[in-house]
């Protein structure tokens, strides 16, 4: 019953104008400005600031990059530079409970951000992708959580993957350090 009361409370509580800076390192270097969508998928949205703001982000890996479709990240567990293991890129979540689904009418287009998911429609945790052109055999399958507002050609330039189901070969660019913008 908490749980749920925490849930409603999230949900009914005004938006606000916040967003996340990534400094990228690697093959491409530079910042991504993604503005996060609060009032469209507050529960996910949420959990993206607090591990950002715990810096949980920091040092992980852009595990899963396929051309001409998305750069995956955000596997606190297993895709981070130190105490990772990139075997298991993909496979890990945070400390948290997984998310229930908030999808949405919002397209996959170019720069949207969503969050990686098993099968499962509830399985959503810490990881999240780019989109690098339009996906919409995504949309109202995967929730959609923000949009990029500058650093495309950050994006653009991650290391694309080169291994089964895009999955990066060597050294990986990476999250060095995530900040929560307001």
């Amino acid at each position: 019953m908490r749980k749920l009361a925490l849930v409603f409370a999230l949900m009914a509580s005004p938006a606000l104008a916040t967003g996340i800076q990534i400094e990228v390192s690697g093959v491409s270097n530079g910042t991504v400005v993604i503005d996060l969508f609060e009032d469209v998928a507050p529960l996910h949205t949420q959990r993206i600031v607090t591990l950002a703001a715990e810096g949980a982000y920091d040092g992980v890996y852009f595990h899963r990059v396929i051309e001409g479709f998305m750069a995956q990240t955000g596997d606190v567990e297993f895709a981070k530079l130190e105490g990772g293991n990139m075997a298991y890129a993909g496979m890990g979540g945070s400390q948290y409970p997984d998310l229930l689904a908030e999808f949405s009418d919002i397209a996959y287009e170019r720069g949207v951000v969503g969050m990686a998911r098993s099968q499962n429609p509830n399985s959503a945790n810490s990881q999240f992708f780019i989109m690098f052109k339009p996906g919409h055999f995504l949309n109202g399958q995967y929730t959609v959580v923000g949009q990029v507002t500058s650093g495309m050609d950050v994006v653009d330039a991650i290391k694309l993957g080169k291994g089964q189901n895009g999955s990066v070969v060597g050294e990986p660019d990476m999250m060095a350090t995530v900040t929560v913008t307001e």
